[in-house]
């Protein structure tokens, strides 16, 4: 009934309102290390960079996966002479986004959803064209970027069954913010019938550009050392791992051991401030660890190396031959499989990959992706790959080739984005 009574014009006023309360959960996060206390004016919408002259695009990526996602569309835009402002809301996106900006683009952090935050930044920013990664939508942030006529693209755009459901009891709040947008180019058919359900006006059916992206970088030294302490030794590593993850990957460790006695468990946590927990726990159950962030090195007696580094999954991804894409055991919907693909991997995930059902039925079509049902089933389905490494070559080949075949998304938002700067009669940057 709460839900029915949503509108734009109520959440405006609510979160107007609001203003006192939310700027103390923002203080006591940065007092948590959750906001960047260096940069937290920008949370409130103070600039903390100068607008460059010329077209600007302006992208909103939320976390890590939706920064590195619009990359290749950044790229491209930078290409045609604009430049490209970044907005997330993580302070781990923007340490990511330092490393990988090119030197027309910029990063901020997006302003909180309230009225004033919001016209701040607008007035400051004035893009030529929004373009959301995926599917956060702050009603304020949307609404009062279309009010101002910019034009609106949603990337990526993603509705899960679930976060459908609860939109459909708000449609008077739903249905205004998704037709603000001049095109929601979806990732899936099942994304465009939701949204178009939900009030889009323009849906195309456009892929995903998290697989345009180029193989993660390495450093070639680094990767020589790792070489280096794992060379002889079979390994797999599970990769951006969530809590219950780290406990599957010891389970399943000490399952194969008798049978793998040199074998090397790599774990990468998707939060790093999360490893000493991990560490902990793993030595409680008399495993031998090895910590990256603090220097420790792989050892003939370590079992467990924990690599708790921001930035460098394109090292691990070298380093390894067989992955298991974690966040895919329990309710975390998975994270990118192409990436350890493209990087020659053979690949196991857990039931729940929700957030990249398309890639994933690409890639077991071709032979190429392991699923397991549970925890339980991890070490089963290690164990070929382990024992066989033609079979593990075999795999990795078949899921780089499927990874490839699923590139596209970037050149079509692209063509997208540049027929709505071609409409505009006045750009942004010539209006004071």
């Amino acid at each position: 009934m709460i839900g029915a009574l949503a509108t734009p014009a109520l959440y405006r006023g609510l979160s107007g309102l609001a203003a006192p309360a939310i700027h103390c959960w923002l203080v006591r996060r940065r007092g948590q290390g959750k906001e960047d206390a260096t940069r937290f004016p920008e949370r409130l919408g103070h600039a903390s960079l100068a607008r460059p002259s010329g077209r600007l695009a302006w992208a909103h990526a939320a976390s890590v996966g939706e920064s590195l996602a619009v990359l290749p569309l950044a790229e491209h835009l930078c290409e045609k002479g604009l430049r490209v402002l970044i907005t997330s809301g993580t302070v781990t996106s923007a340490k990511l986004l330092e490393k990988r900006l090119g030197e027309s683009m910029m990063h901020q952090y997006v302003p909180v959803d309230r009225p004033a935050a919001v016209k701040r930044f607008l007035d400051h920013w004035r893009p030529d064209v929004a373009i959301w990664v995926e599917s956060e939508l702050w009603p304020n942030l949307v609404l009062t970027t279309a009010n101002r006529h910019i034009p609106m693209v949603m990337v990526n755009a993603h509705m899960s069954e679930r976060s459908a459901k609860r939109w459909r009891h708000m449609p008077r709040l739903i249905a205004p913010l998704l037709s603000a947008f001049d095109a929601c180019l979806a990732q899936s058919e099942e994304d465009a019938n939701r949204l178009r359900t939900l009030g889009a006006a323009t849906v195309k059916l456009a892929g995903n550009t998290k697989f345009d992206a180029p193989p993660l970088p390495s450093s070639d030294r680094a990767l020589a050392g790792l070489r280096q302490e794992t060379v002889g030794r079979p390994h797999w590593l599970m990769a951006s791992s969530h809590p219950g993850d780290e406990n599957a990957a010891a389970k399943a460790h000490i399952a194969l051991a008798n049978d793998f006695p040199r074998l090397l468990t790599l774990v990468a946590p998707r939060h790093p401030e999360r490893s000493k927990a991990i560490v902990a726990m793993l030595r409680g159950r008399g495993l031998q660890v090895a910590k990256r962030s603090t220097g420790d090195h792989i050892t003939p007696d370590t079992e467990i190396y924990v690599a708790d580094t921001l930035g460098e999954m394109g090292l691990l991804y070298r380093a390894s031959t067989i992955v298991f894409v974690a966040g895919s055991l329990a309710n975390h919907g998975g994270h990118n499989p192409v990436e350890p693909a493209l990087l020659g991997n053979a690949l196991l995930a857990g039931p729940d990959m929700r957030n990249f059902d398309d890639a994933c039925h690409v890639l077991e079509s071709a032979d190429a992706l392991t699923r397991i049902k549970s925890s339980d089933d991890l070490a089963d389905a290690l164990t070929p790959l382990l024992r066989d490494a033609a079979l593990t070559q075999k795999r990795a080949e078949a899921a780089n080739a499927a990874a490839r075949a699923l590139s596209g998304a970037s050149d079509q938002a692209l063509t997208e984005i540049m027929q709505l700067l071609d409409d505009v009669v006045e750009p942004a940057y010539a209006r004071a």
